[in-house]
């Protein structure tokens, strides 16, 4: 297997839906760090001094020119797997979700054995909702290397979306294990036991998941809204009040605090927060979610006006 090393640039995780690696391949997802290049010819090393450049670029925060660099480096030498790679993840990076899924298709016909290629590809498919080719390539990358952590954690949310709620359950828990410090796996979990009525164990999962990286809003969140389904009113509106703290555009977070509030009758409460939701949601371009606000305002409203 061909070593990409010093070539493939680090960002971190992405959100919560989908996981692009982006990091070094020696990173916390797995496996072992392999030696570096050897000296090869003139035209690889041009390549390389274009790619370091493309690599510098983007510690600078500078995406168009690092796109620009790893394109010079791919065409300079196609044979160079890591300049399609990293020009895959810039590309993601830019929200161009085809092209990206390009590049890291071309990462993989140069390099065959290399399974971040093939992990990003279906991650970038799965983003795209191309489910199938995206669970077609995620096992293509576990073939290659099965302790690759964010593959698995991808697999889980094609999973997911197809109903396959068991299969998902157990491929977070693999993502888990071979990744304990990254939250998102516990986060989905939970997700999937909410789906299930598992109530108990989802919050088991999203306070694992809060454990890990404890401003999580999202987290935080469902963990609010299944306490709250419980009845379980005082613990739901500190976790709604810790997402809005994470996160203070996070709109769901007042909305469920709204919701908190007009459940222990404290209406005013209640406007208050809903009526910040509403705005948020309407400032965000979430008209059916500033509607739900709306309907549970004018709810405070009438409740503040019969109050005694």
């Amino acid at each position: 297997m061909k070593n990409h090393n010093q070539f493939v640039y680090k960002l971190g995780w992405l959100g919560v839906a989908v996981l692009i690696q982006l990091g070094l391949l020696h990173s916390n997802w797995g496996g072992q760090m392999r030696p570096s290049f050897v000296a090869q010819a003139q035209s690889t090393q041009t390549a390389e001094d274009v790619m370091q450049q493309g690599l510098r670029a983007i510690q600078q925060g500078k995406l168009e020119p690092a796109i620009a660099a790893f394109q010079q480096a791919a065409q300079l030498n196609p044979s160079l797997a890591a300049a399609h790679y990293n020009l895959g993840l810039a590309l993601r990076q830019k929200g161009e979700l085809q092209p990206a899924a390009n590049a890291f298709y071309q990462a993989a016909q140069v390099d065959p054995k290399f399974a971040l290629a093939y992990a990003n590809l279906g991650a970038a498919l799965l983003e795209g909702n191309n489910l199938q080719q995206a669970k077609e390539y995620l096992q293509r990358s576990l073939e290659i290397d099965p302790k690759l952590g964010l593959a698995h954690y991808n697999l889980g949310l094609v999973l997911e979306q197809q109903g396959a709620l068991d299969q998902a359950i157990a491929t977070f828990k693999r993502a888990q294990q071979l990744s304990p410090t990254a939250p998102e796996p516990a986060y989905h979990l939970g997700v999937v036991y909410m789906q299930q009525g598992k109530m108990s164990e989802a919050i088991a999962a999203l306070r694992e998941a809060i454990k890990i990286s404890p401003k999580y809003p999202e987290a935080h969140y469902n963990l609010g809204s299944v306490l709250l389904k419980q009845g379980q009113l005082s613990e739901a509106l500190v976790a709604f009040r810790q997402a809005a703290e994470a996160n203070s555009n996070y709109a769901n977070a007042y909305y469920g605090a709204g919701l908190v509030f007009l459940r222990q009758g404290q209406y005013e409460d209640a406007q208050q927060v809903l009526q910040y939701a509403k705005d948020l949601y309407t400032a965000q371009n979430n008209t059916a979610w500033a509607a739900n606000a709306e309907k549970q305002l004018q709810q405070a409203q009438a409740g503040s006006a019969s109050a005694p």
